[in-house]
């Protein structure tokens, strides 16, 4: 599954300000969907290293137009967000995953919501808000370790009543981890399989994959090297990846698949 990621927030690290208006930014979700996308991750709120939080009611303002847009026209649509009423909101008018980059830790009220609309939930590893989680990013084993949070989060929700087949790991690749520990993890992708649950990858733009690329190069620079990702965490068994280009990470998909298929 391609998530395609749109960000209505001024502040978002590779694309903020770019759809800042309901318009521009259903415009650009259409044309996800066009080239590829299977589900559009919407977010109001930078979830990038050093962002603070956002009231919520602005957060809503940002989404909830894009949303309900989105919803009419019948596109499949996430809501990226770690606040429970913005959730409970979304999820009224028609969401199919609630998508939370604190694994439903940010807000006591998140779990409930989840057992309670019972769609499919995104949960992610990471270390505490994104303003200090870059000082946590210390492992002695990072996949394991990675992988016993994750069993924790999932626990967590089950006793929360979260059905067992509505949950999405994703390894959090970028909060609270080094670059050295992001290769670690998409190196192991299988390892996380174990946890019985669906897969999400998100490297899209993020900062480990500027090393490969000349000095100053723009995060959107790196969409080639994200395309690879897709195709390796496809062949690794992920469920679904989550990028700002579709359409390299649909042609890369392309040729994933029909390799995979020509296989004797």
């Amino acid at each position: 599954m391609i998530l395609g990621i749109l960000n209505v927030t001024p502040d978002s690290f590779s694309d903020g300000g770019e759809h800042g208006d309901a318009a521009s930014a259903v415009e650009f979700a259409q044309h996800l969907v066009e080239t590829g996308a299977d589900i559009i991750d919407i977010g109001g709120e930078s979830t990038r290293p050093g962002a603070e939080r956002l009231p919520v009611d602005e957060e809503q303002r940002r989404v909830m137009p894009v949303l309900r847009e989105l919803v009419a026209r019948g596109i499949a649509v996430s809501i990226d967000t770690m606040n429970a009423s913005t959730a409970a909101h979304a999820a009224d008018l028609g969401v199919s995953i609630i998508n939370d980059v604190s694994g439903g830790t940010a807000d006591p009220d998140m779990p409930r919501v989840a057992a309670e609309t019972d769609l499919m939930f995104i949960t992610m590893h990471s270390r505490g808000a994104s303003a200090t989680m870059n000082e946590r990013a210390v492992y002695r084993n990072t996949i394991a370790e990675v992988r016993t949070e994750l069993e924790l989060r999932i626990a967590h929700l089950l006793v929360q009543g979260v059905r067992s087949e509505r949950i999405i790991v994703d390894p959090g690749i970028g909060f609270a981890k080094n670059a050295d520990q992001d290769w670690e993890l998409l190196g192991g992708l299988r390892e996380l399989r174990v946890l019985g649950h669906p897969v999400l990858v998100g490297a899209s733009r993020k900062r480990f994959l500027a090393a490969l690329l000349p000095a100053g190069s723009k995060p959107r620079e790196r969409d080639a090297a994200t395309a690879v990702i897709s195709a390796l965490a496809a062949d690794a068994g992920a469920w679904g990846v989550r990028v700002h280009d579709v359409a390299a990470t649909k042609a890369a998909l392309d040729v994933w698949s029909a390799m995979n298929g020509a296989k004797r």
